[in-house]
């Protein structure tokens, strides 16, 4: 027990083990791939909880009066690179931040594991399909028990690298391929801003160690401390998905749905959040920085929730849903309130992989993601739509279940920080209200529009939908002690704040019905307007990036490639080659093979030698 928790690096070290073992054994593991799979989930939860009960045994918060996220100590460090006097250690550590975070990982892996027994049993990548999903536990556990920036940014980067993997997972369709690019270029641009203000931090420092960096922060400038907020700021915009660097994760719904389940909803794209509230002592000392989230996270919120209300695709809505339940977490983070941030993102975990989870379950009884489609689903899977119920409410804000208190405690801190960009979080909690009951009304009511008889999913794809449900229905009810073991005091919510919340998403959801119903009697692809259409497509975002940065790259490239590369590099190169080949032909036709010429030659030359050293000697 002591090593395990004195050495938390064993929560990357086995599921990155398990990877390798499935990789290389390929079809001779396949029928044990559900047990070695599962073991891999088994190291982050084992960690966390010894983790948390060595921190309780020593005090704890209460005990100690210290928080445990304040009392970060590396419990050991491996050597990367060392050169030059300069050493570059991945350190690691675990306390309660870790500990809630971990375990967030370690639980959903383990039920999306489980859940693609059933979903993904028939593919012929079943073998790869668990590596990748076992190297990203790895990976993304490297990244929460690090205890410095650098190790947090080498698990940071390989999350990248499986979700590129894992997105365009099916490579041979060019919609999952493009989606992987588009993914991974995306998010390249936040992990630019992530590497400077890592840089930024090096050079006024000298280190990347959380304690560390926190100890040289009164020392600093505040125009170093304020460039490096707002570039880390831009990474977490990036892998969070956030405006402008949104536009990725609607597309990544191109790779399995479990994977949306435990990438795109629960983990990876949590991380930006994890990252502001891993080393908020620096955005403490950044006004500027934290206005960047506010701003960022409120039009994200509610443009999330515009755009998912015009979705027709079960996996759409929730990718925008994700979108904008992200941009009330940086909302929270714009206003200080780093703790009700994780708060929301745990909650969230639970009750969006339970939807991303519930959709696959819909997608594979019913062989469409399209809510069109659809139709009475209710009745071929009842077990199905209890969950999924369950998961709309929590993510609606309905009391009591997660998503009331965690939803409704960022409205509350909002609403005191920034009163106007709460009055926009307030308009997408109606939103969420009304595409939450719109779908499923679309989906779960009226009359089938199935072209297949719809059936209910097995037992290994219902299991962990229970487990998630019992999660999306109960978490907030942990949320004081939570806040508390985060070393902050928790207020208890404002009851005209939550009144509001519930009034509004109550009114979204009974127009979200009447809309749903009246969908219902439409013919797929019909009735939509151009407004509605401009909604759909993102208020043509792509587009407009397309024309402003895509366009002009390529052509710029173009241009590059054409005068820089052809006219002046080839041309130097090519030149030179040309003018060697010409004076070598020249010389040439001085080796005629006459002996008498060559003497005539050597003699003409030793006398000029000689009239030139006379001269010179005189």
């Amino acid at each position: 027990m002591a090593t395990l928790v004195n050495a938390p690096w064993i929560a990357v070290l086995l599921p990155a083990l398990l990877a390798a073992v499935i990789a290389l054994a390929g079809r001779a593991v396949r029928p044990a791939i559900a047990w070695v799979a599962w073991v891999a989930m088994l190291g982050p939860i084992a960690v966390t909880v010894l983790g948390i009960g060595s921190l309780m045994a020593i005090g704890g918060a209460e005990a100690s009066g210290e928080p445990w996220a304040s009392a970060l100590a590396s419990s050991g460090a491996a050597t990367w690179f060392s050169a030059g006097g300069v050493t570059l250690s991945l350190p690691w550590a675990v306390d309660s931040l870790t500990a809630i975070m971990l375990l967030v990982v370690g639980i959903v892996a383990l039920m999306v594991m489980i859940f693609s027994l059933g979903y993904m049993s028939e593919d012929p990548g079943f073998v790869r399909y668990y590596a990748l999903l076992s190297l990203f536990t790895a990976s993304m556990t490297l990244l929460v028990v690090g205890g410095s920036l650098l190790t947090l940014f080498v698990g940071w980067e390989l999350v990248g690298a499986c979700s590129y993997l894992l997105i365009g997972f099916w490579f041979t369709k060019p919609s999952a391929a493009a989606a992987a690019t588009k993914a991974f270029l995306t998010t390249r641009v936040g992990d630019v801003g992530l590497m400077l203000g890592l840089a930024v931090l090096w050079t006024a420092t000298g280190s990347l160690g959380y304690a560390e960096v926190s100890e040289a922060l009164p020392t600093l400038a505040p125009t170093a401390v304020t460039a490096a907020a707002v570039l880390l700021a831009i990474g977490a915009m990036g892998k969070s998905a956030q405006f402008p660097l949104h536009i990725w994760l609607p597309d990544a719904m191109e790779g399995p749905t479990p994977v949306s389940a435990l990438i795109h909803a629960a983990t990876m794209v949590a991380a930006g959040v994890f990252l502001v509230a891993r080393i908020w002592p620096v955005f403490e000392l950044a006004p500027a920085a934290q206005t960047l989230l506010l701003i960022v996270g409120t039009i994200s919120a509610l443009g999330g929730s515009v755009i998912a209300v015009a979705q027709t695709d079960i996996k759409k809505v929730l990718a925008y849903s994700t979108i904008s339940q992200l941009g009330f977490m940086f909302a929270a983070l714009g206003v200080g309130a780093w703790e009700v941030a994780f708060f929301h993102l745990v909650t969230h975990a639970a009750f969006k992989a339970l939807l991303f989870l519930t959709a696959g379950s819909v997608i594979h009884g019913s062989g469409t993601q399209e809510l069109a489609e659809m139709g009475g689903l209710r009745k071929a899977m009842p077990v199905t739509f209890v969950v999924w119920l369950v998961g709309v409410a929590a993510l609606a804000g309905v009391p009591p279940l997660a998503g009331f208190f965690s939803k409704d405690a960022v409205l509350d801190v909002v609403w005191l920080g920034a009163p106007v960009a709460a009055v926009a979080l307030f308009a997408a909690t109606a939103l969420t209200g009304l595409y939450s009951a719109y779908a499923t009304r679309l989906a779960f009511f009226g009359e089938s529009r199935s072209k297949v008889h719809a059936h209910e999913s097995s037992t290994a794809m219902l299991v962990p939908l229970a487990v998630l449900a019992v999660g999306a229905a109960t978490l907030g009810l942990l949320g004081e002690r939570l806040i508390a073991a985060l070393g902050e005091h928790p207020e208890p919510l404002s009851l005209p704040i939550t009144a509001i919340a519930v009034v509004l998403a109550a009114g979204g959801a009974m127009i979200g019905w009447t809309l749903g119903g009246r969908m219902a009697s439409v013919a797929p692809g019909t009735g939509r307007s151009k407004a509605t259409m401009f909604v759909f497509s993102g208020f043509r975002f792509d587009e407009l990036v397309r024309t402003l940065v895509i366009t002009p790259t390529v052509a710029m490239s173009r241009g590059l490639w054409a005068i820089v590369d052809r006219f002046v590099i080839d041309g130097v190169v090519e030149g030179s080659a040309y003018a060697t080949r010409r004076a070598g032909s020249r010389l040439s036709k001085a080796h005629s093979g006459d002996t008498q010429g060559y003497v005539v030659i050597i003699v003409l030359t030793v006398a000029v030698m000689l009239a030139a050293t006379v001269w010179l000697g005189r």
